[in-house]
């Protein structure tokens, strides 16, 4: 009986060890030397396909699951036409190759690298990606992974002509970290997904650093957005971890909501600097780049050519049960633009530093922003904390009824400075009963806490 048990226990052994593939190899490949499908087609799964420095004519499709990188230098050029790298295979790695080439039809989503549904697991890091309509394109690859790439886009045309850094359709699992992404349009942009991971990326010279349309249950972390139009926009996506970001400069918004709800938005930095007016004008007056900022000649330099960048830190827009905690917004034009009947956030540890207008909001209902006693930071709040326990002896409100009028007829801004707005606004402070509904703290902070954002 014992015996009849190890020959099958051999049987068995046998069959799994005829079952695996063969020791994988690593094919080397020299410029000029070979076709690149051909060797990928007769690659084994499991091969290294290694491309010596030097130009490889693509497009090339992997349909094994292999690992094709290269040699500092190697790069694979495609034709002009479809993508230049074409993934089908699970679990197969692009790495350390310069990539260009690719088509130019959004249509079929030309890209430097394609993953597709079937490439489950794939990964490509540490590619040099440029001039290509679309980066990376994760289209249906579940737990694919980019990471550690640096991807330029189109540099020239109109902005919605081009591709993104790296686009994500679908693909539950996908990560994408560690990039550095320019030009373009948008830097990472994922719609009908869930479950994705954007982190440690750097972002300048996009549309959007990142832009997210209904990806539900995912991260945004640690990101850097540098002089863009919009740092990070969440529209029609829930339940997000947004923390640790970063928005330098960004033109209009660092950070919009736009029909989202049941995200914790901590610890993100946005900061605002000075940029001419002269140097960002509505596009489509010129009709170049679809409504977007673009650069005009003959920027002015002296101070009342100067506008605050961003326009807003914070763009609220029907955006509701979101939890907003110690973020850090600092020198926009408008601190938070809270709208259109937002409802059950939370905003508290936050610190409002030198805005010209910390809040806007043109609601009449009364919002408290604080929590559990804590309110936010305030820079312009002339408050007194005579118990000494961190928190303001009265509440502060960042609007009052002239600010209302201001929003709803700009024109009566010729009136600010006039003896009647000064009086109304002296009585709405010794009587509060005349003050209009809004946001009121109830517990302001005398101190700011200390600015988060990403690893420097």
């Amino acid at each position: 009986m014992h015996v009849g048990m190890t020959i099958s226990g051999m049987a068995a052994l046998s069959a799994a060890i005829l079952a695996l593939p063969a020791f994988a190899e690593t094919i080397i490949l020299r410029a000029g030397e070979g076709d690149l499908q051909s060797f990928a087609d007769r690659a084994r799964p499991g091969d290294v396909l290694r491309l010596e420095a030097g130009e490889h004519q693509g497009p090339v499709t992997i349909n094994r699951t292999i690992t094709l990188e290269g040699e500092p230098g190697a790069a694979i050029v495609g034709n002009g036409e479809g993508s230049v790298i074409s993934v089908n295979a699970p679990d197969s790695v692009v790495r350390g190759l310069e990539i260009s080439g690719s088509g130019t039809d959004i249509e079929t989503l030309d890209a430097g690298v394609f993953l597709a549904k079937t490439a489950a697991g794939a990964i490509v890091e540490n590619n040099a990606i440029s001039g290509n309509l679309y980066g990376i394109q994760i289209h249906g690859a579940r737990d694919a992974i980019a990471r550690g790439n640096r991807i330029v886009g189109i540099r020239e045309g109109r902005t919605n002509e081009a591709g993104n850094g790296v686009s994500v359709w679908n693909a539950p699992g996908a990560k994408v970290i560690r990039n550095e992404i320019s030009f373009g349009r948008d830097g990472i942009f994922s719609t009908a997904s869930r479950q994705n991971t954007f982190s440690g990326n750097r972002f300048e010279n996009v549309r959007f650093a990142i832009h997210y349309m209904y990806t539900n249950d995912s991260e945004i972390s640690d990101n850097r957005s540098v002089g863009n139009a919009v740092g990070y926009a969440i529209m029609y996506s829930n339940n997000l971890k947004i923390s640790g970001n970063s928005s330098d400069g960004d033109r209009d918004h660092g950070l919009l909501l736009n029909y989202s709800k049941g995200s914790k938005v901590t610890g993100n930095v946005v900061r605002g600097r000075l940029q001419p007016l002269e140097r960002w004008t509505t596009a489509g007056q010129r009709g170049d780049t679809h409504g977007m900022p673009t650069k005009r000649d003959g920027a002015a330099g002296d101070a009342e050519s100067m506008r605050l960048a961003p326009e807003k830190c914070v763009f609220i827009y029907n955006a509701n049960r979101n939890r907003f905690v110690g973020n850090w917004f600092e020198n926009c034009a408008i601190g938070i633009h809270f709208t259109a009947g937002s409802e059950g956030n939370t905003t508290s540890g936050n610190a409002f530093i030198r805005n010209r207008t910390q809040v806007k909001y043109v609601g009449t209902r009364y919002l408290d922003w604080s929590d559990a006693g804590r309110g936010n930071y305030w820079s312009d709040n002339p408050a007194f904390d005579l118990d000494g326990d961190g928190l303001g002896d009265n509440a502060y409100r960042p609007n009052d009824l002239v600010d209302r009028v201001l929003w709803t007829a700009p024109q009566a801004k010729l009136l600010v400075n006039s003896p009647a707005v000064q009086v109304l606004r002296w009585a709405q402070n010794q009587f509060p009963a005349l003050l209009p509904g809004g946001v009121v703290d109830s517990h302001p902070l005398m101190a700011p806490p200390t600015p988060q954002g990403p690893a420097q």
